[in-house]
């Protein structure tokens, strides 16, 4: 077959349609896009055979996925495994993404080791989170465990302990009306849900400084006894007592400042 002529697409300059005679006029044969026409050399009368016109389909295949994966990484770094989804979605076929992806990785444009570190980096400057969490997220992206473990390396212990200790100091202020032991268990929960580690929270809570004074630790006894009285100001006697006693000291309170407070504010029950 021969190439009848040759034109460029009206709603896409990049692009070439291509025309051939098989012998019974001129039809459409195919297209492809820009870069493989110069660097294939067609031109008009030329001879084509079906496996020229299947390398070329290929070519054009690979161009449209390497353009497409292009564009797709001028936004932001990605992993393997975020571009091979979207070539995906772009019906590229999966021999072809995996020579875009090899091509990709040759010209230094996709690495999982330098998107890993990047990712990490934003991370601890906007969500704040801890490792465990970065790793989970690094691991949903299609990075492999020995890549996350090397690239967290960038993210040592003691800037850990220093992102988790600004956290508790920014979080303590929301928990003031809690026992100290009560505030220290906040704090644990929100930093492990963050992604620390208990060695991590340990000591961020201990350089935090969260003790409390006396005065301070029976100012919140105060508001959390005046709540639990609410809730339990029907009863009466030793059953009052007790229900008070088991509320608070669940709230981190020591018994024996729980049952001073009982001992000065009797006339909250009928004895």
């Amino acid at each position: 077959m021969k190439i009848a002529k040759i034109t460029v697409q009206k709603k896409n300059k990049s692009r070439f349609n291509v025309f051939i005679d098989r012998g019974n006029g001129e039809e459409f044969g195919f297209s492809i896009d820009e870069e493989v026409y110069i660097k294939s050399g067609i031109r008009k009368g030329m001879e084509l055979t079906n496996e020229n016109i299947e390398e070329l389909l290929l070519e054009d295949q690979f161009s449209k996925g390497l353009n497409s994966a292009v564009h797709f990484l001028s936004y932001r770094m990605r992993s393997i495994q975020e571009v091979d989804q979207y070539l995906s979605k772009r019906e590229i076929d999966p021999v072809t993404r995996k020579a875009v992806i090899g091509r990709l990785q040759e010209i230094g444009y996709l690495n999982d080791l330098d998107f890993a570190k990047m990712f990490i980096r934003s991370k601890i400057v906007t969500t704040k989170k801890g490792p465990k969490a970065l790793k989970q997220e690094l691991h949903q992206k299609g990075v492999d465990g020995k890549t996350i473990e090397e690239a967290l390396m960038v993210y040592p212990q003691d800037e850990q302990i220093e992102e988790a200790t600004n956290l508790v100091q920014k979080k303590v202020k929301q928990y003031k009306k809690l026992s100290e032991n009560a505030l220290k268990q906040k704090l644990a929960q929100f930093l492990q849900q963050k992604g620390f580690s208990w060695s991590v929270i340990e000591q961020a809570i201990e350089k935090a400084s969260l003790e409390k004074d006396e005065e301070e630790e029976r100012e919140a006894l105060e508001l959390q006894a005046q709540k639990a009285h609410r809730k339990y100001g029907k009863f009466t006697g030793w059953e009052y007592k007790q229900k008070m006693k088991q509320s608070l000291y669940r709230k981190g309170f020591p018994i024996e400042m729980i049952e001073e407070w009982l001992d000065a504010n009797q006339n909250f029950n009928d004895q």
